[in-house]
């Protein structure tokens, strides 16, 4: 290895092998496979080291990381030609009633994960890159190139279809006497 190339896999390693775990939470998230999130979080890694020289030190490796991993995760998906579209979103959401009853206080982790799964894909990455992952609606919008006002209105939305399914799930946990 040159030694340029040392310092460099120093620093890459120093500031970017930190955010592994985070990536791989997130890439098993939107996969929902290992083998795919594993594979998704290496190529990233790899394209990460490979374009290391655009990286700014000092700023959010882990923003850059995440936008380098949606970036892999679009391309691999359009490669594959199963980008999903979902027809139908406009009319779940112009159907989402005014009033929400209140998310009940006891909630599994199940119910949890159910009522995230049940909502769109757009709106659960919005949803696990602020309230999971705590980036910035800027950081967001950079990972996922997508304006900043689409990020707020997401992230709105999201939360409203959120907390429908979990007040559904809650329902469904006190209609089965668990609660």
């Amino acid at each position: 290895m040159h030694v340029s190339d040392q310092a460099t896999w120093q620093t890459f390693e120093a500031e970017a092998m930190p955010h592994v775990d985070r990536l791989f939470r997130l890439a098993m998230w939107l996969e929902r496979n290992r083998a795919e999130a594993e594979d998704l979080v290496q190529e990233t890694l790899a394209q990460a080291l490979q374009s290391f020289h655009r990286y700014t030190p000092g700023t959010n490796c882990r923003a850059w990381l995440i936008t380098i991993l949606q970036h892999v995760r679009a391309n691999r998906r359009r490669a594959l030609g199963r980008a999903p579209v979902d027809s139908d979103v406009e009319g779940r959401v112009a159907n989402t009633i005014p009033f929400v009853p209140p998310v009940p206080e006891v909630l599994t982790d199940e119910d949890l994960l159910a009522a995230l799964d049940s909502i769109s894909p757009q709106y659960q990455e919005v949803i696990l890159l602020c309230d999971v992952q705590e980036m910035t609606y800027k950081e967001i919008a950079a990972a996922l190139d997508i304006p900043i006002g689409t990020v707020m209105s997401r992230l709105h939305r999201g939360r409203e279809l959120l907390r429908v399914a979990l007040t559904q799930c809650g329902t469904g946990s006190a209609a089965r006497g668990t609660r």
